[in-house]
């Protein structure tokens, strides 16, 4: 068991640290600390997003990372779309620029599934409305030519 004066300074020392009476099976007391990591959806401007201190306190810092999640949802729904292969290109060659591509485009949805995970409520709305408006861009028939003709994945190939 600890003496109070030795608690005393031990809590005195690490102020984030928070010492409580449970004990566990060595017998050494039960630590706590305090994280900044929320469990649960909140709304402000001071959050943690994919980087340690990044976007910080600022309200314009936290603008940017909004903007960014934003974008970075926009341009993983370009590339879900993205189709630079030609007919008559080298197989080998097709297959490995998609590969590519599709490598960027799955680290690209990571690193917005990990900017959502930050339980930031702006965050989460930037991401949506980022794949949505990225779908409307990209995926919906809306800015679509309608002269070729629709084949089995859903995209208008010409029939020349």
């Amino acid at each position: 068991m600890l003496l109070p004066q030795r608690r005393k300074n031990m809590t005195m020392a690490m102020a984030e640290v928070i010492t409580t009476e449970a004990w566990n099976v060595t017998g050494a007391p039960h630590v706590h600390r305090r994280s900044l990591v929320h469990m649960t959806f909140f709304w402000g401007y001071k959050a943690e997003v994919l980087f340690r201190c990044w976007p910080g306190s600022s309200p314009a810092m936290y603008a940017l990372a909004i903007m960014f999640v934003f974008a970075l949802a926009v341009v993983v729904e370009w590339l879900s779309h993205f189709d630079a292969v030609k007919p008559g290109a080298n197989s080998v060659a097709a297959g490995l620029f998609k590969t590519a591509v599709h490598a960027v485009r799955y680290g690209m949805s990571y690193m917005v599934m990990l900017a959502v995970m930050s339980f930031n409520g702006g965050i989460f709305l930037a991401a949506v409305f980022g794949h949505a408006f990225g779908y409307l861009l990209f995926g919906s028939r809306v800015f679509k030519k309608t002269g070729g003709s629709e084949n089995a994945s859903g995209r208008t190939t010409d029939k020349c």
